[in-house]
């Protein structure tokens, strides 16, 4: 994706007392299931031409949407504002069987980006419902990823957003409830309103696997160890998105003596590095690389010249991009390919 402009020595290069650096989080920025989405809408944009139609923002990053809208994808809030017969993208937060059902009415050509490791989640919830459970849903009221979870099972899910909500839900049968969560919140948060709930309900059940996404956790991780030595976080990462509003928070919670989100480089102020030695560095998982490299330029500018990369995880997971595009793509090497932008063995998702 294009780089933004910025404008260099925009910063002071303000004195303090020690040696100015840069902590960079690793790993931060793009996970496989964010990666599968973007290249998704790219290859489909190449594949079948603009305009390609895109169900809420692909992922949560103003940068990545505005990029590819200015190739021909156009970003609508539900499926009734696609053209009939269109082709239209899922978001990789996930959908509803009622959106996918409202796509399939209009005749719609659907492209599920979904994360695989969403899917998971739904699949679950689709299980426990079937069993009769009731099914406590950690997660943010209003956002995609638990709408789509959500409806999946609706009458046999109560959505818990807090650890406080864990002390006043109700449920039916106290010894058929299980717990499942949104993939992109903060670890120790969930596990602060499982454990609330456990407290109430000691028959609660677990899901199968950890519902908390490997690159969430991965993220976390990291920036917990750059926290501790930092005098200022800066996480890249846009507003709406949740994993990286909570690298922010955990920053907080784990050392640094200020923490702050940014879209783009130009925003860091130039008071927040005032007395500062040492700057952490992180970015959400729905952001390109691309917009971290500005950043540490303009880090660069005010001073902050040398980086020390803090490495907690290796990362090399790739999700095969949806059957939908791999179907009509069939005998191209495009066909499974993303872009080369991540290496390491690939992992197909399920069909």
């Amino acid at each position: 994706m294009p780089r933004i402009p910025g404008v260099r020595n925009r910063l002071k290069d303000t004195p303090v007392t020690g040696e100015k650096k840069v902590l960079l989080a690793a790993p931060r920025g793009y996970c496989a299931g964010v990666d599968r989405a973007v290249v998704a809408v790219e290859k489909a944009l190449e594949h079948y031409g603009a305009p390609v139609y895109v169900r809420k923002q692909i992922v949560h990053n103003i940068h990545v949407v505005q990029t590819l809208e200015k190739r021909g994808a156009i970003f609508v809030e539900e499926v009734d504002e696609v053209p009939p017969g269109a082709h239209v993208v899922f978001s990789a937060h996930g959908v509803s069987p009622a959106v996918v059902q409202g796509a399939a009415d209009r005749g719609l050509q659907a492209i599920d980006a979904t994360c695989p490791l969403v899917t998971k989640v739904h699949r679950e919830a689709v299980r426990f419902a079937r069993d009769d459970f009731e099914i406590l849903l950690i997660g943010h009221e209003g956002h995609e990823e638990v709408e789509g979870t959500a409806g999946e099972a609706p009458e046999h899910t109560t959505l818990v957003g807090s650890p406080d909500e864990a002390d006043t839900v109700v449920v039916r049968d106290p010894d058929k409830v299980v717990w499942l969560s949104q993939t992109t919140l903060s670890v120790d948060e969930t596990m602060e309103t499982v454990n609330r709930l456990r407290a109430r309900f000691p028959n609660l059940q677990d899901p199968p696997s950890d519902d908390i996404c490997y690159a969430t956790q991965n993220r976390q991780v990291a920036i917990k160890k750059v926290a501790k030595n930092a005098d200022l976080v800066i996480v890249v990462g846009s507003a709406n998105s949740s994993n990286s509003v909570r690298l922010v928070e955990v920053a907080l919670e784990y050392g640094a003596k200020a923490a702050y989100r940014v879209d783009y480089a130009h925003e860091v102020k130039q008071e927040w590095l005032d007395g500062v030695n040492t700057v952490g560095v992180t970015s959400g998982a729905s952001v390109p690389e691309v917009l971290v490299q500005d950043l540490l330029d303009e880090l660069a500018g005010a001073g902050y010249g040398d980086i020390e990369t803090v490495i907690t995880a290796e990362e090399d997971l790739i999700f095969s991009l949806p059957k939908e595009l791999r179907k009509d793509m069939t005998g191209k090497n495009e066909a499974r390919a993303l872009g080369g932008r991540r290496s390491g063995a690939e992992q197909s998702d399920s069909e």
